[in-house]
């Protein structure tokens, strides 16, 4: 009697039912991914975890500087991030890629996006309205930009300008602080209407929230177009050719600055980003729908909206 390898009944009642499964290699089941403290980055990260949890896989979140999550992907010790900023961290991000040590995705998760020096509208009324303006409101700037926090790209940039005293910035000082901390001191000037010069980008609520001017006349010194950005995701060399199905999910999840900027209300108002995550997909089918399109669960099935792997 001819007996017939399990491996090969299986394969023929895989075929019988028109489905040829194909679950991902073992060492895909955890995703260590990298998350950057700034809202953005929580919220979409948040959605490529409830996504990813949905499709069977398990999420491990890191939470860190941008540095340490960079370093964390050249050691593999992370798989993905979803928070390039560029151009802002190519400084970052180019040594990294020259030496293959990670993989920049085909196309951005944004587009759109904006990051560069800003002021309260009173401030940008009172004249400060461009770069080489700064210089001129030094002491009632205290002699102070504020930043995000130590050691972001962000930061190396800004600092560069002052010691190349681009701008007749000599003499001023980057405070760093996280997005919190910038935002409460935003507040803090806002409310007493005293000059301040932070740096801003959108999407975020802050664009809402207060009612701010971007400065002009960067000659390019924070990216083309005057701050103009995008963001990728990135993920270790060996990721996308080891665990294509979540490389799939990562390639379609993107996004644009308004729905990103209703993400980052919720959680600003207290939400935590999972919460946010689940109404949301509960809330927009049709996102689920797109970045879930022709993606398997991890065992490597049809994945319906709902189905719970």
């Amino acid at each position: 009697m001819l007996t017939v390898p399990r491996y090969l009944s299986a394969f023929a009642l895989m075929l019988c039912s028109g489905f040829l499964y194909a679950a991902e290699d073992s060492s895909c089941k955890q995703v260590k991914m990298g998350v950057a403290n700034w809202t953005d980055v929580m919220a979409t990260s948040a959605v490529a975890k409830e996504l990813l949890g949905e499709l069977g896989y398990d999420v491990k979140q890191t939470f860190a500087s941008e540095s340490i999550i960079l370093t964390g992907l050249k050691d593999k010790k992370l798989d993905v991030f979803l928070g390039y900023w560029d151009p802002l961290m190519n400084a970052e991000i180019q040594s990294l890629k020259d030496n293959n040590q990670i993989t920049v995705s085909a196309a951005p998760n944004l587009t759109n996006a904006n990051a560069t020096l800003a002021v309260p509208q009173y401030l940008f009324d009172q004249g400060l309205k461009t770069f080489a303006d700064i210089a001129r409101f030094k002491d009632a700037l205290g002699g102070k930009i504020y930043g995000i926090e130590a050691g972001s790209a962000t930061n190396q940039q800004l600092q560069a300008l002052i010691d190349k005293n681009q701008f007749g910035l000599k003499g001023f000082r980057i405070v760093e602080s996280s997005e919190a901390g910038m935002l409460a001191e935003l507040q803090r000037a806002v409310n007493r209407k005293t000059p301040i010069v932070f740096f801003g980008w959108a999407p975020h609520p802050m664009n809402v929230n207060f009612d701010i001017q971007y400065l002009t006349g960067s000659n390019d010194t924070l990216g083309p177009q005057e701050g103009a950005a995008k963001v990728w995701t990135v993920t270790t060399p060996d990721f996308s050719p080891r665990c294509p199905n979540v490389q799939r999910l990562l390639n379609q999840l993107t996004f644009t600055t308004a729905t990103e900027s209703k993400m980052m209300v919720s959680i600003l108002e207290g939400k935590k980003p999972q919460e946010m995550a689940r109404e949301w997909l509960k809330n927009h089918p049709e996102d689920h729908q797109r970045w879930t399109d022709g993606v398997t669960t991890f065992a490597g099935e049809p994945y319906k909206l709902g189905m719970n792997p």
